[in-house]
Protein backbone atom coordinates (compact mmCIF):
# COMPACT_ATOMS: atom_id res chain seq x y z
CA UNK A 1 0.00 0.00 0.00
CA UNK A 2 2.93 2.93 1.26
CA UNK A 3 3.91 4.89 -2.05
CA UNK A 4 1.27 2.83 -4.58
CA UNK A 5 -0.25 5.57 -6.37
CA UNK A 6 -3.91 5.65 -7.50
CA UNK A 7 -4.40 7.08 -10.53
CA UNK A 8 -5.83 10.39 -11.13
CA UNK A 9 -9.48 11.74 -12.48
CA UNK A 10 -9.54 15.34 -14.46
CA UNK A 11 -10.60 18.33 -12.35
CA UNK A 12 -11.82 21.22 -13.06
CA UNK A 13 -9.31 23.45 -10.96
CA UNK A 14 -6.53 24.95 -12.33
CA UNK A 15 -3.12 23.53 -11.03
CA UNK A 16 0.12 25.40 -10.42
CA UNK A 17 1.82 24.44 -13.82
CA UNK A 18 4.93 22.80 -12.56
CA UNK A 19 4.44 21.76 -9.21
CA UNK A 20 3.34 17.95 -8.35
CA UNK A 21 3.26 15.89 -5.45
CA UNK A 22 6.54 14.41 -6.19
CA UNK A 23 8.10 17.72 -5.89
CA UNK A 24 6.41 18.85 -2.78
CA UNK A 25 8.15 15.64 -1.46
CA UNK A 26 11.51 16.17 -2.98
CA UNK A 27 11.53 19.66 -1.03
CA UNK A 28 10.43 18.23 2.12
CA UNK A 29 13.77 16.20 2.24
CA UNK A 30 15.65 18.46 1.04
CA UNK A 31 14.28 21.18 3.67
CA UNK A 32 13.76 18.71 6.91
CA UNK A 33 17.43 18.80 8.17
CA UNK A 34 17.70 15.08 8.66
CA UNK A 35 18.92 12.20 6.46
CA UNK A 36 16.05 10.45 5.14
CA UNK A 37 15.76 6.78 6.02
CA UNK A 38 15.40 4.18 3.46
CA UNK A 39 12.66 2.11 5.63
CA UNK A 40 9.90 4.87 6.77
CA UNK A 41 6.47 5.36 7.11
CA UNK A 42 6.61 8.31 5.31
CA UNK A 43 5.43 7.66 1.39
CA UNK A 44 3.15 9.03 -0.93
CA UNK A 45 -0.07 6.81 -0.53
CA UNK A 46 -2.76 7.96 -2.84
CA UNK A 47 -1.73 10.03 -6.31
CA UNK A 48 1.46 10.09 -7.64
CA UNK A 49 4.61 11.93 -7.85
CA UNK A 50 2.88 13.30 -10.80
CA UNK A 51 -0.20 14.55 -9.58
CA UNK A 52 -0.68 18.09 -10.25
CA UNK A 53 -1.16 20.24 -6.50
CA UNK A 54 -3.51 22.94 -6.59
CA UNK A 55 -3.46 23.45 -2.37
CA UNK A 56 -1.80 21.80 0.14
CA UNK A 57 -2.76 21.19 3.66
CA UNK A 58 -1.24 19.93 6.74
CA UNK A 59 -3.65 17.77 9.60
CA UNK A 60 -2.49 15.28 12.23
CA UNK A 61 -5.15 12.71 11.08
CA UNK A 62 -6.26 12.26 7.33
CA UNK A 63 -9.99 11.30 8.49
CA UNK A 64 -11.94 11.06 5.68
CA UNK A 65 -13.80 14.03 7.24
CA UNK A 66 -10.77 15.95 6.93
CA UNK A 67 -10.68 14.87 2.87
CA UNK A 68 -13.60 15.94 2.30
CA UNK A 69 -12.97 19.19 3.60
CA UNK A 70 -9.29 19.63 2.23
CA UNK A 71 -11.42 18.77 -1.51
CA UNK A 72 -13.97 21.64 -0.40
CA UNK A 73 -11.07 23.96 -0.03
CA UNK A 74 -9.15 22.92 -3.07
CA UNK A 75 -6.03 21.36 -1.04
CA UNK A 76 -5.80 17.99 -3.05
CA UNK A 77 -2.27 17.28 -1.19
CA UNK A 78 -2.75 16.29 2.46
CA UNK A 79 0.30 15.85 4.51
CA UNK A 80 -1.14 13.87 7.44
CA UNK A 81 1.43 12.93 10.36
CA UNK A 82 -0.66 9.99 10.80
CA UNK A 83 -2.18 7.27 8.75
CA UNK A 84 -5.30 7.76 6.84
CA UNK A 85 -5.00 3.71 6.36
CA UNK A 86 -5.84 2.29 9.74
CA UNK A 87 -2.46 0.89 10.64
CA UNK A 88 1.03 2.64 11.49
CA UNK A 89 2.56 0.81 8.62
CA UNK A 90 -0.28 1.51 6.25
CA UNK A 91 -0.82 -2.00 4.99
CA UNK A 92 -4.54 -2.72 4.11
CA UNK A 93 -3.89 -6.55 2.67
CA UNK A 94 -6.28 -7.47 5.81
CA UNK A 95 -8.78 -5.29 4.86
CA UNK A 96 -8.57 -4.84 0.89
CA UNK A 97 -12.05 -5.81 0.26
CA UNK A 98 -13.41 -3.52 3.36
CA UNK A 99 -16.02 -1.17 2.12
CA UNK A 100 -14.90 1.49 4.43
CA UNK A 101 -11.41 1.51 3.01
CA UNK A 102 -12.34 1.46 -0.27
CA UNK A 103 -14.71 4.22 -0.26
CA UNK A 104 -12.36 6.28 1.41
CA UNK A 105 -9.45 5.21 -1.38
CA UNK A 106 -12.05 5.92 -4.05
CA UNK A 107 -13.00 9.13 -2.78
CA UNK A 108 -9.27 9.94 -3.12
CA UNK A 109 -9.21 8.96 -6.44
CA UNK A 110 -12.27 10.52 -7.90
CA UNK A 111 -10.79 14.34 -6.24
CA UNK A 112 -7.19 13.48 -7.42
CA UNK A 113 -5.85 13.59 -3.56
CA UNK A 114 -2.27 13.07 -3.31
CA UNK A 115 -1.78 11.83 0.63
CA UNK A 116 1.33 12.16 2.06
CA UNK A 117 2.39 10.50 5.21
CA UNK A 118 5.29 12.49 6.86
CA UNK A 119 5.60 10.78 10.73
CA UNK A 120 9.25 9.51 11.33
CA UNK A 121 10.97 12.78 10.35
CA UNK A 122 8.82 15.38 11.15
CA UNK A 123 9.83 14.09 15.11
CA UNK A 124 13.39 13.26 13.91
CA UNK A 125 13.61 17.08 13.08
CA UNK A 126 15.66 19.21 15.56
CA UNK A 127 13.92 20.02 17.21
CA UNK A 128 11.03 17.65 17.17
CA UNK A 129 8.28 18.91 14.55
CA UNK A 130 5.36 17.69 17.10
CA UNK A 131 7.03 18.94 20.54
CA UNK A 132 7.91 22.31 18.92
CA UNK A 133 4.54 22.81 17.50
CA UNK A 134 2.42 21.63 21.06
CA UNK A 135 4.78 23.48 23.13
CA UNK A 136 3.74 26.54 20.92
CA UNK A 137 0.21 25.78 20.98
CA UNK A 138 0.49 25.56 24.79
CA UNK A 139 1.74 28.98 25.04
CA UNK A 140 4.79 27.26 27.01
CA UNK A 141 7.71 28.64 25.20
CA UNK A 142 8.72 30.89 28.50
CA UNK A 143 8.41 27.19 30.84
CA UNK A 144 10.63 24.69 28.61
CA UNK A 145 13.68 23.78 30.03
CA UNK A 146 15.60 23.19 26.48
CA UNK A 147 13.95 24.96 23.23
CA UNK A 148 16.32 22.63 21.71
CA UNK A 149 14.45 19.33 23.05
CA UNK A 150 10.94 20.96 23.87
CA UNK A 151 9.40 17.90 26.03
CA UNK A 152 10.04 19.03 29.65
CA UNK A 153 8.45 22.25 31.81
CA UNK A 154 8.88 24.40 34.71
CA UNK A 155 6.04 25.98 36.13
CA UNK A 156 5.21 27.84 39.29
CA UNK A 157 3.03 25.25 41.40
CA UNK A 158 -0.31 26.12 40.11
CA UNK A 159 -2.63 23.36 41.35
CA UNK A 160 -2.80 20.36 39.02
CA UNK A 161 -6.38 21.33 38.86
CA UNK A 162 -5.89 24.63 37.54
CA UNK A 163 -2.96 23.58 35.10
CA UNK A 164 -5.10 20.40 33.54
CA UNK A 165 -7.93 23.11 32.90
CA UNK A 166 -5.61 25.77 31.20
CA UNK A 167 -4.60 23.15 28.98
CA UNK A 168 -7.81 22.05 28.20
CA UNK A 169 -8.66 25.55 27.37
CA UNK A 170 -5.81 25.79 24.69
CA UNK A 171 -6.50 22.71 23.05
CA UNK A 172 -10.39 22.91 23.05
CA UNK A 173 -10.50 19.21 24.69
CA UNK A 174 -13.57 17.27 25.54
CA UNK A 175 -12.51 14.31 27.10
CA UNK A 176 -9.04 14.99 28.26
CA UNK A 177 -8.49 12.84 31.44
CA UNK A 178 -6.39 12.96 34.82
CA UNK A 179 -5.25 10.92 37.56
CA UNK A 180 -4.02 12.71 40.37
CA UNK A 181 -4.56 15.50 43.08
CA UNK A 182 -6.61 18.01 41.92
CA UNK A 183 -4.26 20.05 44.59
CA UNK A 184 -1.18 18.93 43.89
CA UNK A 185 1.85 22.00 42.78
CA UNK A 186 2.63 21.37 39.83
CA UNK A 187 6.11 22.31 39.56
CA UNK A 188 7.87 19.94 36.57
CA UNK A 189 6.12 18.42 33.84
CA UNK A 190 7.06 15.62 31.03
CA UNK A 191 5.35 15.10 28.20
CA UNK A 192 4.74 12.50 25.10
CA UNK A 193 3.25 13.48 22.70
CA UNK A 194 1.20 10.98 20.83
CA UNK A 195 1.01 7.61 22.01
CA UNK A 196 3.17 6.25 25.13
CA UNK A 197 3.46 2.61 25.53
CA UNK A 198 4.49 1.05 28.92
CA UNK A 199 8.10 0.17 28.36
CA UNK A 200 8.91 4.13 27.58
CA UNK A 201 6.24 5.57 30.18
CA UNK A 202 7.08 4.25 33.27
CA UNK A 203 10.64 5.50 33.45
CA UNK A 204 9.02 9.27 32.14
CA UNK A 205 6.30 8.91 34.49
CA UNK A 206 8.67 8.10 37.54
CA UNK A 207 11.44 10.00 36.86
CA UNK A 208 12.80 12.12 39.74
CA UNK A 209 11.38 15.56 40.16
CA UNK A 210 8.69 14.97 37.52
CA UNK A 211 5.15 16.40 38.79
CA UNK A 212 2.77 15.59 36.04
CA UNK A 213 3.30 13.31 32.98
CA UNK A 214 1.42 13.97 29.63
CA UNK A 215 0.57 11.97 26.58
CA UNK A 216 -1.75 11.55 24.21
CA UNK A 217 -2.97 7.98 24.55
CA UNK A 218 -2.02 4.78 25.99
CA UNK A 219 -3.25 1.29 26.94
CA UNK A 220 -5.44 1.71 30.59
CA UNK A 221 -4.40 -1.30 31.67
CA UNK A 222 -0.72 -1.09 31.18
CA UNK A 223 0.51 2.44 31.99
CA UNK A 224 -2.41 3.94 33.71
CA UNK A 225 -2.79 1.12 35.94
CA UNK A 226 0.80 1.90 36.84
CA UNK A 227 0.71 5.17 37.29
CA UNK A 228 -2.43 5.10 39.26
CA UNK A 229 -0.51 2.44 41.48
CA UNK A 230 2.26 4.60 42.04
CA UNK A 231 0.30 7.20 43.07
CA UNK A 232 -1.91 5.15 45.56
CA UNK A 233 1.83 4.18 46.94
CA UNK A 234 1.90 7.59 47.93
CA UNK A 235 4.20 8.71 45.32
CA UNK A 236 2.46 12.92 44.33
CA UNK A 237 2.71 12.64 41.05
CA UNK A 238 -0.10 13.26 38.20
CA UNK A 239 -0.70 11.82 34.35
CA UNK A 240 -2.65 13.81 32.18
CA UNK A 241 -4.19 12.12 28.92
CA UNK A 242 -4.80 14.43 26.20
CA UNK A 243 -6.20 11.86 23.19
CA UNK A 244 -3.98 10.80 20.24
CA UNK A 245 -5.43 14.03 18.05
CA UNK A 246 -5.30 17.10 20.00
CA UNK A 247 -1.75 16.12 21.98
CA UNK A 248 0.20 16.46 18.43
CA UNK A 249 -2.27 18.59 16.89
CA UNK A 250 -0.25 21.67 17.14
CA UNK A 251 2.92 20.00 14.96
CA UNK A 252 0.96 20.10 12.27
CA UNK A 253 0.23 23.64 12.84
CA UNK A 254 3.76 24.34 12.78
CA UNK A 255 4.01 21.90 9.47
CA UNK A 256 2.14 24.16 7.59
CA UNK A 257 4.16 27.27 8.86
CA UNK A 258 7.30 25.55 7.93
CA UNK A 259 5.96 24.41 4.50
CA UNK A 260 5.07 27.87 3.62
CA UNK A 261 9.20 28.81 3.86
CA UNK A 262 9.49 26.65 0.40
CA UNK A 263 6.59 26.21 -1.31
CA UNK A 264 5.26 29.41 -2.39
CA UNK A 265 3.25 28.58 -5.53
CA UNK A 266 -0.01 27.33 -3.94
CA UNK A 267 -1.62 28.06 -0.53
CA UNK A 268 -1.03 25.91 2.51
CA UNK A 269 -3.20 25.34 4.84
CA UNK A 270 -3.77 23.43 8.27
CA UNK A 271 -7.07 21.72 8.48
CA UNK A 272 -7.57 20.07 12.11
CA UNK A 273 -8.36 16.90 12.88
CA UNK A 274 -11.79 16.43 14.99
CA UNK A 275 -11.24 15.00 18.45
CA UNK A 276 -12.89 11.68 18.33
CA UNK A 277 -15.02 11.57 21.43
CA UNK A 278 -17.72 13.54 22.69
CA UNK A 279 -18.48 13.68 26.74
CA UNK A 280 -22.73 13.04 27.23
CA UNK A 281 -22.51 14.96 30.39
CA UNK A 282 -22.04 18.24 28.08
CA UNK A 283 -25.42 16.74 26.13
CA UNK A 284 -23.81 18.59 23.43
CA UNK A 285 -23.51 15.55 20.86
CA UNK A 286 -20.79 15.07 18.40
CA UNK A 287 -18.31 18.09 17.96
CA UNK A 288 -18.64 19.96 14.82
CA UNK A 289 -15.71 20.74 12.55
CA UNK A 290 -12.99 22.09 14.80
CA UNK A 291 -11.04 25.31 13.68
CA UNK A 292 -7.17 25.61 14.06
Amino acid sequence: MAGAALGQSPTSNSPSPSLTAGEVIRRIKEHVGVPWFPKTVDNLLTGSPETPVLGIATTMMATLDVIERCVAQGRNMVVTHETPFYLHQDGTDDIKEDKTLLYKLNYCKQHDVALFHFHDHWHMRKPDGIAQGMMERLGWQKNVDDPKDPKTFTFDGLTLAKFARQMQERLGARTMRVLGDPALPVHHVQTSWGYAGREGGIPLFSKPGVDVFICGETREWELVEYCQDSIRAGNKKAMIVVGHVLSEQGGMILCRDWLKEFIPEVPVEFVAAAEPFWNPAESLGPPSPPKA
